[in-house]
């Protein structure tokens, strides 16, 4: 009688976990966006619940998943960089998509515009929130941008 009771607790316990976990999720990512970031290819704020949080090195390509140099080609060290970035968050469990925050540094201002163009086209319409700074260099003379940022996993 006390097994059957405790079996009969133990479902519906079990159901009532599954039925609060389909009507109040545990993750949730919401965008808040404007006219101008939007444009820009960033978030104003990204806003998560719950999840587990990557934080991610500086990533730069100086060389594409051939060995062919990158050196004066931002397209390609750029499409490299989130590549790498991506992959980097499968190992995790993860995908570009859950990137919520990136600060991109830039060896010239001029860059910033491509770099938009470029990351409206990999990120799609939901991006993460970002700053975008010039420097003189950075760690590789070759590089003309590096990217670090962090993700939330297991959001929507």
């Amino acid at each position: 009688m006390v097994s059957i009771a405790s079996s009969r607790i133990v479902t519906g316990l079990t159901g009532a976990a599954l039925l609060f976990s389909v009507v109040c999720p545990l993750h949730a990512k919401d965008f808040i966006k404007g006219e101008r970031p939007q444009q820009r290819g960033y978030s104003q704020a990204v806003i998560t619940e719950g999840g587990k949080i990557v934080w991610l090195a500086g990533q730069l390509a100086v060389v594409d998943d051939s060995g062919k140099s990158l050196a004066g080609d931002l397209d390609g060290q750029v499409r490299q960089i989130f590549k790498g970035i991506n992959a980097t968050l499968e190992k995790a469990g993860g995908k570009l998509s859950d990137m919520v925050q990136m600060t991109v540094f830039i060896t010239d201002v001029r860059y910033g515009d491509r770099l938009t163009q470029l990351r409206r086209e990999i990120l799609g319409d939901n991006f993460p929130g970002s700053a975008l700074i010039t420097v003189t260099a950075l760690a590789v003379p070759e590089a003309k941008v590096e990217i670090q940022g962090y993700a939330v996993l297991g959001s929507k």
